[in-house]
């Protein structure tokens, strides 16, 4: 009787920085002529596109480390190491992983994996990641410094596309876009005057007024973060001062997302504008001196840098109508978030929900709808 065939499983991702969407596939057709080689049977193919690998948080590796220890396959192909994952932590674990369910990987560059491959590879890759990161932000410098766009495109600015004398795009140039512009300076001038965030908001969403993020304003998007320099009213760069660098990201191991962090003054690259001021020096000062006197009752915390403490249940709510957050409202009761935040023309249910008699709920139905034989199977 003839032996049957190693099933075999394939892992093909690609970086949006650095290739193309075809190049999924172009990785899956040669690892499928390599399994056919080796007289590997491929019965399953997992892949993730334009998806970075520095962070195992990948919807593709995911079910591929979920099947691995189902036993859906015998063996693992792959173009290389570096497209199971970049980084050096996240290689081992891979590797511990398939050892621990008797899983070999095999890639068309290394051949087959092993501790040395993890060891030197996991360490080259790390380094190349450091190596990549290290010269994009000396390129972004660069550009702050000429005072380009250095990040993502500001609300009432666009991009304003230019050539070279040899026909070559300049990037980063951006020019003043009226009607956003005009938006802005409404938005200083009613804070100024005494208008909440939150009622700015309202009367913005009420008039269909496009929001920076294409949806709907919200409060938070117009009072932002002083500190962080977040916030249509802390944007800097409305008074033609350009700051770069201000923020640095890392990334969680355990969530694998992007943390922000403040970086030292110092580290900051500030560069003039003049030419993209949209707001008038005494605006400015209005504000920022409204800002000044805001406080949290009771605390030395700015208005802008408010937490409400966690909750059991705190990211797991969302409003029947709209389908918005449901956040504490008052110290003991949960509501919609958008129908108080962004007006009634994006939520009109002002329904609220105690916490005790919420938890109530969900944990009775856990204890005794959960687990219930049916549901379980």
């Amino acid at each position: 009787m003839s032996q049957p065939k190693l099933r075999a499983a394939i892992y093909a991702r690609y970086s949006s920085d650095l290739q193309r969407d075809a190049s999924v596939e172009d990785q899956i057709r040669s690892c499928t002529d390599y399994a056919k080689a080796q007289g590997l049977e491929v019965v399953s193919t997992y892949s993730d596109r334009a998806i970075s690998g520095a962070s195992l948080m990948r919807s593709g590796m995911q079910a591929l480390l979920r099947d691995a220890r189902g036993g859906t396959f015998d063996v693992l192909v792959s173009e290389a190491l570096d497209r199971l994952s970049l980084n050096q932590a996240d290689i081992a674990h891979i590797y511990q992983e398939f050892c621990f369910n008797g899983l070999p990987i095999e890639t068309l560059s290394e051949g087959l994996i092993s501790e040395i491959h993890i060891g030197l590879k996991g360490t080259m890759n790390a380094l190349q990641l450091k190596d990549i990161a290290m010269k994009t932000h000396r390129g972004l410098k660069g550009r702050a410094l000429e005072g380009k766009s250095a990040g993502g495109k500001a609300y009432g600015y666009r991009m304003k596309p230019q050539l070279t004398s040899s026909g070559e795009v300049i990037r980063g140039e951006r020019e003043i876009h009226p009607e956003e512009a005009d938006v802005v300076r409404r938005i200083f001038a009613n804070y100024a005057r005494g208008l909440s965030p939150k009622k700015i908001a309202e009367a913005l969403n009420k008039e269909r007024v496009p929001a920076p993020s294409g949806r709907h304003w919200g409060a938070s998007t117009i009072h932002g973060n002083r500190q962080r320099g977040t916030g249509i009213l802390n944007n800097e760069l409305y008074i033609g001062r350009q700051v770069w660098n201000r923020l640095r990201y890392v990334k969680d191991p355990q969530s694998g997302k992007r943390i922000s962090r403040l970086n030292p003054e110092s580290d900051w690259t500030v560069t003039n504008v003049p030419q993209l001021r949209i707001v008038e020096q005494d605006l400015w000062d209005a504000v920022r001196a409204r800002q000044g006197e805001l406080k949290t009752a009771g605390t030395n915390v700015p208005v802008w840098d408010r937490r409400r403490p966690k909750t059991l249940f705190s990211g797991l709510m969302a409003c029947g109508c709209c389908g918005g957050g449901f956040a504490k409202i008052s110290k003991d009761s949960f509501g919609c978030s958008p129908a108080r935040n962004k007006g009634a023309a994006v939520c009109s249910n002002k329904r609220t929900i105690k916490q005790a008699d919420l938890e109530a709920r969900v944990l009775d139905a856990l204890a005794n709808h959960l687990m219930d034989p049916d549901a379980v199977q």
